[in-house]
């Protein structure tokens, strides 16, 4: 047996540990990627949808606001649609037209119309329409001072429905103007015209009393 240095010996039973490599350290576990959530799921009821949906229900419920708004809030003024008006007089033989100012406040006579079987006296209107970009158009519908309608309110009525057809969305008012005519002459005898011999200027003057009572009125509403 070699002879054996007492530094090359270890404990009993163990081999000399001069020379053998040093133990690496051991490597950290890799940490695992995150799950992602299972997904939820949740019960659902089967609809036989071959006859169709069922049908729909919108319930409502109505709330007077006649005495404002709830604590006391006052109900806010709608505001108005700005925009030229229109303003008609409808004739037997012709109709007057007068016009507003882009703010609907004030009106002004435009041009007087003759009444044609052709009715090209309606195509001429819904020219002027379009060419003043109109936003309403406000028909006189002439009533008996007990408020009773006649021939010449039922003729109104359907001019209005005509003129309707030719102007598309824009809306079409008919309004009481039971005084206008007698009111536009009298205005044009204080200026010292004579209303008999300005047949065109009455029927003018009196779509501006149509259409000037209007704006007035929507005007106190807003």
């Amino acid at each position: 047996m070699p002879d054996q240095h007492p530094d090359q010996t270890g404990p009993a039973g163990e081999r000399p540990m001069q020379g053998r490599p040093a133990v690496p350290p051991s490597r950290p576990r890799a940490t695992p990627p995150p799950q992602p959530p299972r997904p939820v799921h949740h019960a659902t009821e089967q609809i036989d949808l071959r006859a169709g949906f069922p049908p729909v229900r919108h319930e409502t419920a109505q709330i007077d606001l006649s005495g404002g708004l709830p604590g006391g809030l006052p109900i806010p003024p709608r505001p108005r649609r700005q925009g030229r008006r229109l303003g008609i007089d409808v004739g037997t033989v012709r109709v007057g037209v007068a016009i507003s100012d882009p703010t609907g406040t004030l009106a002004s006579p435009l041009e007087t119309v003759q009444r044609a079987r052709d009715e090209s006296d309606l195509d001429r209107i819904a020219a002027l329409v379009v060419e003043h970009e109109v936003t309403e158009v406000i028909v006189g519908e002439p009533r008996h001072l007990s408020g009773a309608s006649g021939a010449s309110a039922k003729e109104a009525r359907a001019y209005s429905r005509a003129l309707a057809g030719r102007i598309g969305s824009v809306p079409v008012h008919l309004v009481d103007e039971r005084l206008s005519t007698v009111t536009a002459a009298s205005s044009l005898r204080a200026n010292g015209l004579d209303s008999r011999r300005q047949r065109p200027v009455i029927d003018q003057a009196a779509a501006v009393v149509i259409l000037q009572a209007y704006l007035d009125a929507q005007r106190e509403r807003s």
